[in-house]
């Protein structure tokens, strides 16, 4: 085993319902990359994390079969590079890689190469996360990304004005890629952290969490302990069959649902703090 190759698990599935099943039940797992092609779907993990019990468990709940294979590390960004289109979101942000041309009419771009890392706007979190961000305001505000990925929302909110982001993940490969993409969009406000969770040394008044619903539920009181009254709180991560028990979750926390918009099975749902 080479601990630094990734197994790619591909699924052919013309439902949309069963892929974001797939989705949701693999990032738990602890898969972090995904690729949606017409209506393929390929997921990403590292060989040392793979776990062949769990992704037998998931195929017989989705009902799907499945085909594995070994990426070398040196090939990821080859086939990434095939593979990839730049995604532009409403007329906020295009998110495009370096040897792209750039895109005209929207106010940001973002530049993006990720290491097997989740969150280049392809999936419906990200997108729905940005979508929602547009109305949000971020001028001098201070920011948190629990779960940065690729750093994509981060880079976003110091475009759009925030004044200090911290951008915390767990995983090597995502903190290596946010540098590299932090330093990829010229961003200097950006705090990036290995970490499990939350630190609760600063309040702040916007927290960004595109992570899973196990995580986030985990994390409430982390969240909770680093907010103020009036603090922006932006969660996906989660299918639309988990909207109760976020909510329910939240109130106990004191947060409180203000806009849910929808994206196939996925949710995304802007909060505030009391």
């Amino acid at each position: 085993m080479d601990k630094n190759n990734f197994i790619q698990i591909h699924f052919s599935t013309a439902d949309d319902d069963i892929k974001g099943l797939l989705i949701a039940l693999m990032v738990e797992a602890g898969y972090t990359g995904f690729e949606e092609e017409n209506d393929d779907l390929n997921a990403f993990i590292s060989e040392k994390s793979f776990n062949q019990h769990e992704l037998d468990e998931i195929s017989k709940l989705a009902k799907i079969d499945y085909t594995r294979s070994i990426v070398k590390t040196e090939n990821w960004n080859a086939q990434w590079e095939s593979s990839f289109e730049p995604i532009i979101v409403n007329d906020l942000v295009a998110i495009r890689a370096a040897f792209h041309q750039p895109l005209q009419n929207v106010k940001h771009e973002i530049i993006i190469t990720p290491k097997m890392s989740f969150g280049t706007g392809h999936h419906a979190t990200t997108y729905m996360m940005i979508e929602q961000m547009e109305g949000m305001n971020f001028i001098n505000k201070a920011v948190v990304d629990f779960g940065t990925g690729t750093a994509v929302l981060a880079i976003l909110a110091e475009k759009m004005g925030a004044a200090k982001i911290d951008a915390i993940d767990h995983d090597e490969w995502s903190i290596e890629n946010a540098v590299e993409n932090a330093a990829a969009n010229n961003c200097s406000k950006i705090n990036l952290i290995k970490a499990e969770t939350i630190a609760g040394n600063q309040v702040y008044d916007i927290i960004l969490a595109n992570i899973n619903l196990n995580v986030i539920l985990e994390n409430l009181a982390a969240i909770k302990a680093v907010s103020k009254k009036g603090t922006v709180i932006l969660l996906s991560g989660f299918i639309k069959a988990d909207e109760m028990t976020m909510i329910h979750a939240l109130a106990e926390n004191e947060i409180l649902p203000l806009k849910i918009i929808q994206k196939g099975e996925w949710i995304c749902m802007l909060a505030h703090m009391k």
